[in-house]
């Protein structure tokens, strides 16, 4: 295929990106995440995929996308289509463009991704590799909250393949992603007694100073050393100032770098949240371990071989890294398939107005998904 062809490819896959950017779908917005849903299942309808919707009633659905001739597909592909943003933020920022980058909510994290995943997929089409037919997808709709309704379509699909390839996008650098750390999101409710805090506030039972005794606890459970975090990210409370507070609230977010840390630091919030500070007020936890630690393997060492040695072939040397945040690799990863995470398109700043894509890495990237498959394909025949 030509440069020249390849350019115009590149135009083909801005024009989608920008469809699909201007379609609000913050994970909380299900009607978005839907319409982002129903428009990516036709495109691979296009091309001879069949597409299986799993819907959810909470959440946006899922989509499960394979060909209808593949047997027992070994690599499973994963992206999410929902993003961080909160309704109106399309209406206020939609995708823009320069030469080098385009801009826009979800841009970078992730809707770039799923054009070049199906762009890959087309390529190896055009090129008449049979090696899609060895690809499965999961396009899910909660991931940036961390796949709790899609964690088990994830892992009961990669228990059944061998390889994971998460698009997750990269880094300007390129780098590959091996290793993450686990994570997980608890919801603390504290209920408390009014009273008015001038005339009786013997009669009330503060909310709020319970909570302030589980912040306390909570954070003591830090240990930044070996890498366990637990951070009390939003709170919230009472009625007014001179009521005792009937309520309180607090969200939770957990990191980890082990299974056994995991383990150990969710008995450890369950046990502090078991029983009260302050007598006459209750609590109420929910929530868990969302995410287990992603953590490098033999098997993903011998995936990360490959795809840098297909890499080395279209003139790029790429390094791998572990980070601190999670992905839904974390789950391929703890079902105990290989998986390398980050191939998607290169970019940064990823959650935040000044989001952006690298455009000229759209075409490296598919090029890079299609040789991987390709490759892996060939080397289990």
């Amino acid at each position: 295929m030509s440069s020249k062809d390849w350019k115009q490819k590149e135009a083909a896959m801005l024009l989608l990106i920008e469809e699909i950017v201007n379609i609000e779908s913050g994970t909380f917005v299900k009607s978005g995440v839907d319409l982002v849903a129903a428009k990516l299942g036709s495109l691979y309808k296009e091309i001879g995929f069949q597409v299986d919707v799993q819907e959810q009633k909470e959440r946006g659905n899922n989509l499960v996308i394979t060909h209808p001739e593949a047997q027992h597909p070994e690599i499973l592909i994963i992206a999410h289509m929902d993003t961080v943003f909160p309704a109106g933020t399309v209406a206020e920022r939609p995708f823009s463009r320069d030469e080098k980058y385009a801009y826009g909510p979800g841009v970078f994290d992730m809707k770039a991704s799923q054009i070049t995943t199906l762009h890959a997929i087309k390529y190896l089409q055009e090129k008449g590799s049979d090696s899609y037919k060895n690809v499965r997808i999961i396009l899910n709709s909660d991931e940036e909250v961390g796949s709790v309704h899609s964690r088990s379509l994830i892992e009961q699909y990669a228990e059944l393949s061998k390889y994971a390839l998460i698009v997750e996008p990269c880094d300007e650098d390129g780098t590959l992603v091996t290793g993450r750390r686990g994570g997980g999101k608890y919801y603390l409710t504290v209920t408390g007694v009014a009273a008015h805090s001038g005339a009786e506030p013997e009669k009330g039972r503060s909310a709020i100073a319970e909570l302030a005794h589980k912040i306390i606890k909570l954070h003591a459970l830090t240990d930044a050393e070996a890498g366990v975090h637990v951070n009390v990210g939003v709170i919230g409370g009472g009625t007014s100032s001179n009521t005792i507070a009937p309520h309180a609230f607090a969200n939770i977010d957990v990191r980890m770098e082990t299974k056994a840390q995991a383990e150990e630091l969710d008995r450890s919030i369950r046990e502090i949240c078991s029983r009260v500070d302050v007598v006459g007020t209750s609590l109420e936890l929910q929530g868990g371990i969302t995410r287990p630690p992603m953590i490098k393997n033999e098997r993903t060492e011998e995936l990360l071989s490959i795809v840098q040695e297909e890499a080395l072939k279209l003139g790029e040397k790429l390094h791998d890294k572990k980070v601190g945040s999670g992905s839904d690799g974390n789950i391929t990863s703890s079902v105990g398939i290989a998986t390398i995470d980050a191939l998607g398109p290169k970019g940064g700043k990823a959650h935040s107005k000044d989001e952006y894509l690298v455009i000229e890495s759209l075409v490296p990237r598919t090029k890079l998904l299609a040789h991987v498959i390709e490759r892996l394909t060939n080397r289990e025949q």
